[in-house]
């Protein structure tokens, strides 16, 4: 590839029902913060939230689905989970 060669998308936006998987400590109102970061970004399918505990209880994931608008949108919701503190991963 040369230097003046454009990379394609690997994602081609928008993308209606992306899902965004969250792992974090378990904690009261952890899922609601959560929700609540996300939605600063994107609209969510409350339909299609799932939350679910570690087996030891002390991880939560939740699975959430968003309407993708592009990268810039996908970077800034896994930042301000993660400034969060409890939020270990976002994938």
């Amino acid at each position: 590839m040369t230097d003046t060669e454009v990379k394609a998308p690997k994602i081609e936006f928008p993308v209606v029902d992306y899902p965004i998987k969250v792992i974090s400590d378990t904690g009261v109102g952890r899922k609601d913060t959560i929700l609540e970061i996300v939605r600063k970004h994107a609209t969510i399918n409350d339909n299609r939230v799932d939350e679910r505990s570690s087996t030891t209880g002390k991880y939560t994931t939740i699975q959430l689905h968003i309407v993708a608008t592009g990268q810039d949108q996908l970077y800034d919701i896994n930042s301000e989970l993660r400034a969060t503190g409890f939020v270990h991963m976002v994938l």
